[in-house]
């Protein structure tokens, strides 16, 4: 997995505009590489690809799991934009949790790797988890949500633990 400081997980990924056999492989290995580093989401760019593209396999509220991968996603949130703060972490900063305040109900809309539109309404853990691979495609990690301070100890103690998969 790239780690906090690869520049490609800084920036706004880029737009896919080619579907064919290379973007299914992308998304093949991507669940791949979630899979092996038991997350429940995984963004392209995790991986070193600048794509604007995500998988989940990670359950809603009721438990119910979505096994998924969009292309181009945008990200609807709620107009009450209560927040409910629960941990978190990133296969990008590998050793560390923090809570992080998010919607407690997320959208999220964009197309399938045959150019098909796409939706996928999400609560609880999988809320989270559409606004999380959002925000990487994005170029913005969770720790980047949190006050400086807490961010700069979370991401000294990142450094020292064993990355997750093999990209560094």
């Amino acid at each position: 997995m790239t780690r906090y400081g690869n520049p490609v997980l800084h920036r706004r990924c880029a737009d896919v505009t080619v579907f064919d056999d290379n973007l299914q492989q992308l998304i093949a290995d991507m669940f791949a590489s979630m899979a092996a580093a038991e997350g429940v989401g995984l963004a392209a760019n995790q991986i070193g690809v600048d794509a604007r593209v995500f998988v989940v396999d990670c359950p809603d509220e009721t438990g119910a799991h979505v096994v998924a991968h969009v292309v181009n996603p945008v990200l609807h949130l709620p107009d009450d934009r209560g927040l409910q703060v629960d941990d978190e972490g990133c296969l990008s900063v590998p050793g560390v949790r923090a809570e992080v305040g998010r919607p407690a109900t997320a959208s999220v809309t964009g197309v399938d790797m045959h150019g098909n539109p796409i939706r996928i309404d999400g609560t609880g853990l999988l809320a989270r988890c559409l606004q999380h691979e959002t925000d990487h495609l994005n170029g913005l990690l969770y720790v980047d949500r949190l006050p400086a301070k807490k961010r700069k100890k979370l991401l000294v103690r990142s450094a020292e633990a064993p990355g997750v998969g093999v990209a560094e």
